[in-house]
């Protein structure tokens, strides 16, 4: 089989033995990698008790707030996930009381899933905790910089959406930067 794609090839790989990347995709991956590492350290967020919610609940329930009521199909679409995965989240979700079941509002066959007030005061609380957990790591950052970083992460996220064929619907951002240095 012919490998077309550069990456795999040894000249693109970084030395980390070395202490260097040669490449700023390379830094771009790694700082993800720490990113990851680090997304419930800044607002730890424990699980299975009842006060925060599970990082699925938390997408799917911000996927479904902005969008409005979804059915299994829908969100299996918009998240690329398989229907049994979602089946297993949504049925957590409506055991929690933080989604309902509802008819199609538009008149179609499949049901759909509605936040209600319980999984809107959850997904509120919790955002506020995030945000919270965000302000305290970006509280020496100028709002420029602020500005400019979101910027950049909603750049590369619809990228990745683009490339997937999913987009995520988004509010307008709050405040915007210099357009000029970013594209």
């Amino acid at each position: 089989m012919h490998n077309t794609c550069t990456m795999h090839q040894k000249s693109a790989q970084p030395d980390f033995r070395k202490g260097r990347m040669t490449t700023p995709v390379e830094s771009i991956e790694f700082e993800m990698m720490l990113l990851g590492r680090h997304l419930n350290l800044y607002n730890p967020r424990p699980h299975r008790d009842g006060e925060h919610l599970e990082r699925s609940a938390y997408t799917l329930l911000s996927r479904i707030l902005i969008a409005g009521p979804m059915s299994i199909g829908q969100l299996a679409d918009a998240l690329g996930l398989d229907s049994s995965t979602l089946n297993r989240q949504t049925a957590a979700m409506l055991s929690a009381g933080l989604v309902e079941r509802i008819a199609d509002p538009d008149g179609g066959i499949a049901r759909k899933f509605r936040i209600t007030d319980e999984g809107r005061v959850r997904l509120e609380v919790d955002r506020e905790r995030n945000v919270h957990g965000v302000e305290r790591v970006a509280a020496e950052w100028s709002d420029d910089d602020r500005a400019a970083f979101a910027a950049y992460l909603r750049r590369f996220n619809r990228d990745i959406e683009r490339l997937e064929g999913r987009p995520w619907p988004r509010p307008e951002p709050a405040v915007t930067p210099d357009r000029s240095s970013i594209s």
